[in-house]
């Protein structure tokens, strides 16, 4: 992750503006006062930068939860910083380069936004899960030009490596996608993908509730798959293959084809290492046989104009490390922090097992989440509810 270590942290006034990067404001941790954030916007994307300070040297980083979808906008932002605080760097991993040509020119990388808005409906959709070095995912949309291909990735090289390929090659057929594939499965249209591409997952042998094949991934797949679409699992685990084999027979019915060692058009470079490591790999192919219902979700992420019964700040503060669970789900209050005018929430919300992480911003005129509203799902609608009763006694 780009990082500098600085001798001391400095401030500067905000809200300002340093090489076209505006920093907003900053948050500092109620429990743990050596960390802070600064709220950064850059060609559109809003964010954090983490500070964590020591005693010898200090780190400055961006926030996990909020980075950006372009690495560079990270690069920007840490030296405009440096630059207006007049930072000592003491050590560095961040370039101080332009910005590749080639990403320049991309556009498929798209913000979860983007879909909850309207999501594309001309084409026949395939979604890829953890496209990685995107071999397969480039070899799909090179050969099947009618067809709208959605690749889900969370490791940024693997999604700058891919976005620059998909303007190299030309490909005008593919979307990309920085979320959680658990969570995304949730605001597709039923009837709508052809089909879905699980291959070589992490296998997570040590926690199983962070596997992306499970009961719940399952039932959306068949909702959103259309007749005769599939939901393709490929694996060199076998603890995951045998995981996943139960997963799905535990369906009442299903139409599943199982294959060992089947060879495909194209290959990764880690199945060409285990291939030579004489390591099995099997498939777990489901076919959709039935229409689903339309989705349909009700509700919205409104806070209302409640303000004046609003906790106060000092009741806010007490919220650390609270839980509030309800039937499906919870939320949680991980941190807390203070602002000029008022207090911000790091909060996890919405099922156990796909949970998502965001912050909320607590004020005296407003209350927002940021820096954008959660999934609209059934359970993070419901999870909202629950939010709301909290802040307003």
């Amino acid at each position: 992750m780009p990082h500098l270590h600085i001798k001391e942290f400095k401030t500067i006034s905000l809200p300002s503006e340093k090489d076209g990067v505006a920093f907003r404001f900053m948050a500092s941790n109620v429990m743990h006062k050596d960390e802070k954030m600064i709220a950064v916007n850059y060609e559109g994307e809003d964010f954090f930068l983490l500070v964590k300070e020591d005693t010898d040297r200090t780190l400055l980083k961006t926030d996990k939860l909020t980075r950006p979808a372009s690495i560079y906008n990270v690069h920007k932002a840490l030296l405009a910083y440096a630059k207006a605080a007049d930072l000592e760097v003491l050590a560095s991993n961040v370039p101080d380069t332009q910005k590749n040509v080639h990403l320049q020119e991309a556009t498929a990388l798209k913000k979860i936004e983007y879909f909850a808005k309207e999501f594309p409906s001309e084409k026949e959709i395939r979604i890829e899960v953890g496209f990685g070095s995107g071999r397969h995912l480039l070899h799909q949309a090179a050969n099947n030009p009618d067809v709208l291909f959605i690749g889900i990735e969370i490791h940024r090289p693997s999604i700058e490596q891919v976005l620059k390929q998909i303007v190299i090659q030309k490909l005008d057929n593919v979307l990309l996608l920085d979320y959680d594939a658990r969570l995304f499965m949730e605001l597709i249209p039923s009837n709508l993908v052809g089909a879905i591409y699980v291959h070589f997952p992490v296998p997570w042998d040590k926690k199983p509730h962070r596997r992306v094949i499970s009961t719940n991934f399952i039932k959306e797949a068949r909702r959103v798959l259309k007749v005769g679409g599939t939901l393709e699992l490929r694996t060199d685990s076998e603890n995951y293959y045998a995981y996943s084999y139960e997963t799905f027979i535990a369906f009442p019915k299903i139409s599943l084809q199982i294959n060992k060692n089947r060879d495909i058009a194209v290959s990764s470079k880690y199945e060409d290492r285990w291939k030579r490591m004489e390591k099995n790999i099997y498939d777990v192919i489901m076919t959709n046989d039935e229409d689903s219902p339309q989705l349909k979700i009700e509700g919205n992420f409104d806070f209302g104009d409640c303000c004046a019964s609003l906790l106060s700040e000092e009741e806010l503060l007490q919220l650390h490390n609270k839980t509030v669970r309800f039937d499906g789900g919870f939320i949680h209050f991980e941190r807390v922090y203070t602002l000029e005018n008022g207090v911000m929430l790091r909060i996890s919300m919405g099922s156990f097992d796909r949970p998502e992480h965001l912050y909320v911003i607590v004020e005296k005129d407003r209350v927002a989440y940021f820096p954008e509203l959660p999934l609209r799902s059934p359970v993070n609608l419901k999870a909202h509810q629950h939010l709301v009763k909290v802040l307003y006694g």
